[in-house]
């Protein structure tokens, strides 16, 4: 599921998507045949996690190819308008999504000023940088994987896509025996879904709980760290993360539980009101996986996201090292390069 050509991919003609919303029940690909499907495809949550940064490079490079035959300067329209489109697609994370569109957007312009293929030039930089970002996630694991004790006990939220992947991997390599405690996510049930299979296809002990049971569980089940990832680590110290992190924090404060977010602070949130919260369908809330939970006519709330206090937070943990939640300007001293300066967080 972490491999590029599974999360979302640009086959010349049109961008195949892995729909998350059915897996691993159902293995189905969503075909967008033009760069506003995949900004479609976004906001409908056909990919989640990071998979939308994936997905919104792929969607430049159709655009490309949707434009290849025009003039230069015509192109440039055609694409910046794309760039504009596709990193609007969820409000919560259009900061992060503009780095992705216009890096391709740079990427495509060198192209089309040397007269070469503007869609192959953004496959090619998407593929560096999911390798960089990739790498420097790895770095991430290693600092994060020092905390977990030798056969510790470990709670996640939702689906940390390439640092589960990646933390995993690390704990193998080191020998280090983990157990991981899912809460299920509602509503889309990434937890269940996604993370707690990354976690059983690499071979770990893994247990799905609902999203009303971790107080419990870290009381039970002696867990020892809760960590996320983040889709925006704002640089006071505030972390925005699928709705039900904050409570989870909470409780992992109040049972002496530290909590490590994992990701690079984001220069686009300098304080936590430059955030927009999405909201979703409140239908979506009344139903689980296509089954009515509600009588008609109760009403649904449905934030996407939720903010999780500076106190609330043991450490930022980066590819440069682990951070307090208030010191998180230091990051940009020891950070490199465009993923350093703006790294994505998933």
């Amino acid at each position: 599921m972490l491999q590029y050509e599974n999360v979302a991919w640009f086959d010349g003609s049109a961008v195949r998507i892995l729909d998350r919303r059915v897996y691993p029940g159902k293995v189905e690909f969503v075909t967008c045949k033009t760069h506003r499907e995949v900004t479609q495809a976004i906001a409908d949550m056909v990919t989640q996690s990071a998979g939308p940064y994936t997905a919104a490079a792929m969607g430049m490079a159709l655009a490309a190819h949707e434009c290849r035959d025009r003039r230069a300067s015509e192109q440039l329209a055609w694409l910046e308008d794309a760039s504009e489109n596709i990193s609007h697609a969820r409000p919560t994370t259009v900061s992060r999504m503009k780095i992705i569109t216009e890096g391709c957007l740079d990427a495509a312009r060198r192209a089309i000023e040397a007269g070469g293929d503007a869609a192959q030039a953004i496959m090619e930089h998407t593929i560096e940088a999911n390798n960089l970002r990739y790498s420097k996630v790895r770095r991430t694991a290693k600092y994060l994987v020092d905390l977990f004790p030798d056969d510790g006990t470990v709670m996640t939220q939702c689906f940390g896509e390439t640092i589960v992947g990646m933390m995993l991997k690390e704990c193998r390599e080191r020998g280090k025996s983990i157990r991981i405690f899912c809460p299920e996510t509602r509503p889309y049930f990434q937890g269940a879904r996604l993370t707690a299979t990354v976690c059983h296809d690499m071979g770990f002990d893994v247990t799905v709980i609902t999203d009303n049971m971790p107080a419990t569980v870290m009381q039970n089940e002696k867990v020892d760290v809760f960590t996320s990832a983040a889709d925006a680590i704002c640089l006071d110290g505030h972390v925005v993360n699928k709705v039900g992190t904050f409570q989870i924090a909470i409780v992992a404060k109040y049972m002496g539980v530290p909590y490590f977010v994992t990701g690079a602070p984001d220069p686009g949130h300098p304080t936590v009101d430059t955030v927009t919260i999405e909201m979703r369908d409140p239908e979506f809330v009344l139903q689980a996986m296509g089954t009515r939970t509600a009588a008609q006519g109760v009403k649904g709330y449905y934030p996407s996201f939720d903010i999780t206090p500076p106190h609330l937070v043991s450490g930022v943990v980066t590819d440069s090292g682990i951070y307090a939640p208030y010191d998180l300007k230091r990051y940009f001293e020891n950070a490199d390069g465009e993923f350093g300066q703006r790294g994505l967080n998933l």
